[in-house]
């Protein structure tokens, strides 16, 4: 059994307490997406540009799901057994799962947002060409940190069992990435969803006929990443060391359970998405339940 040191204020059981609630989180997300991708993919009256967003975002949440997995496997190992190449990868397919999936969930509110209130039709060609340029700019941004370009660092996070961006630093670099990611994957595609589903929850409002909660997707925005976007955000101006390490450990893992929620309210959750999934899991189609 390879040896190792346990990371300054974690014991064996935080270790096992964080790689279970990685483990959990990542499974429970990966079933989830996976059961929507799949729906996708399999139910041809599913395959319509609108549901091409909420595709996409259980793609990018899977991907999630799978860095969670991997953290989750060296958390029980107690140490990274993948080199400091492997971390380096590890950040960069973390990071681009993070921005691909929140751009998408302002796709789906702009989406929603012509759906319901301009009844604009969304074509294959917008679709397709939106969710292009989404996956191109979060591989773009994901990969300014890494040592070829240096624009912020990937390094480990306190557990030394996955690697993130190194809000510890608190340089320069890390001060212009940080503050432009959060303008660019935070404060606007929380104008995007604000705006959109208040929109929406008017017209909701103005017809009496309310089809899902609209308040529901920013909450869970906002739940999932504001804690840990504040902490990196705060490490900008002071010293995020003076933290407690086990608190900067809860913040990602909360964080990562945000592929569960997307599957609960987009997929799960979406009538236009919602029939082709029980038609996927059961075989009939949503009108066969009643007969």
């Amino acid at each position: 059994m390879a040896s190792y040191t346990l990371p300054e204020g974690f014991s064996d059981f935080d270790m096992f307490a964080f790689g279970s609630a990685l483990l959990v989180g990542g499974l429970l997300g990966f079933f989830l997406n996976f059961i929507s991708v799949m729906a996708f993919l399999r139910i041809r009256e599913m395959q319509t540009p609108n549901n091409f967003f909420i595709f996409n975002l259980a793609v990018a949440d899977l991907s999630l799901n799978i860095n969670g997995l991997v953290a989750a496997y060296a958390s029980y190992l107690r140490y990274w057994p993948f080199g400091s190449e492997g971390c380096q990868m590890h950040a960069f397919q973390g990071m681009v799962s993070i921005l691909a999936g929140i751009s998408f969930l302002a796709a789906i509110a702009w989406d929603r947002y012509h759906q319901y209130c301009t009844k604009q039709k969304m074509f294959w060609s917008t679709s397709v060409t939106i969710s292009t340029i989404i996956w191109i700019l979060a591989v773009f941004w994901a990969a300014l940190p890494l040592p070829a370009i240096g624009w912020g660092v990937f390094d480990f996070e306190p557990m030394k069992t996955c690697c993130t961006l190194d809000y510890t630093q608190g340089d320069r670099s890390y001060i212009t990435y940080m503050l432009s990611i959060t303008v660019l994957y935070l404060a606007f595609p929380v104008m995007v969803l604000q705006s959109s589903y208040n929109a929406i929850y008017a017209y909701f409002k103005k017809t009496h006929h309310f089809k899902f909660n609209t308040g529901l997707p920013l909450k869970a925005l906002l739940f999932c990443w504001g804690p840990y976007v504040l902490m990196c955000t705060y490490a900008c101006f002071e010293n995020v060391n003076l933290v407690s390490p086990k608190l900067r450990m809860v913040l990602p893992v909360l964080a990562k359970t945000s592929p569960i929620f997307h599957a609960v309210l987009f997929a799960f959750g979406n009538e236009f998405y919602r029939e082709g999934v029980w038609q996927f899991l059961t075989g009939q189609k949503s009108g066969d339940k009643k007969k």
